[in-house]
């Protein structure tokens, strides 16, 4: 099984292709819409500004060929910090940008509470149902993953939601509609849970 991460300049490619290869998983970086096609899986990566990565996207003539295969070929995707915000409709990140739209989503400032920080960087747990398939073999309790954060997705549909986190308030850590997963934190940076949420990842027949 092949797993294309899509490359349009804005994300933590090596470190994602480098998990992969840990889990023993073939992954490619490529910007390459025929290699895109051809791959079983696709990683959205990010690290940046929403509107810088979308207009990166769009410059890369890389919108419609995503969207196409995401939402009518129902490809796996899986998008990881900015890409994950990127699947909303829209983002209040230094003025209003059109996201993907391919959940009911949109990404606003991460308010807090106090003694907790804006931006949200390190480690914290996730709350989640630990009889998921995306969690299995990942402890319900002490577990940390790794966050870098200013924005965060509030979707309309509170079933989009499978994981939230703490942080000075609740925050959405991890979506999932049909085809469609998305992490708030780095998986490939959150060592040993981040891994398994990875190959759990891989293993999971999206068709049925």
């Amino acid at each position: 099984m092949t797993i294309a991460i899509v490359d349009y300049g804005m994300g933590n490619v090596r470190s994602l292709m480098n998990a992969f290869q840990f889990i023993g998983e073939d992954a490619i970086v490529t910007c390459d819409v025929g290699e895109l096609e051809d791959a079983d899986r696709l990683v959205l990566p990010g690290v940046g500004a929403f509107g810088d990565a979308m207009a990166a996207i769009r410059a890369t003539g890389l919108q419609e060929p995503l969207t196409r295969l995401a939402m009518e070929e129902k490809k796996p995707v899986l998008g990881v910090c900015l890409g994950m915000q990127l699947f909303a409709k829209s983002s209040r990140e230094h003025g209003n940008h059109e996201g993907l739209s391919w959940l009911d989503a949109e990404v606003v400032p991460l308010e807090v509470e106090a003694p907790a920080k804006v931006p949200h960087v390190g480690w914290n747990g996730l709350s989640f149902d630990s009889d998921d398939w995306l969690f299995e073999d990942i402890p319900a309790k002490q577990t940390d993953f790794y966050f870098v954060h200013s924005f965060h997705m509030v979707c309309r549909d509170p079933a989009d939601v499978v994981a939230t986190s703490d942080h000075g308030g609740q925050i959405t850590a991890v979506v999932r509609r049909d085809n469609l997963v998305a992490a708030q934190f780095h998986p490939e940076k959150s060592q040993d849970n981040g891994l398994q949420m990875l190959q759990n990842w891989m293993a999971h027949d999206f068709a049925c």
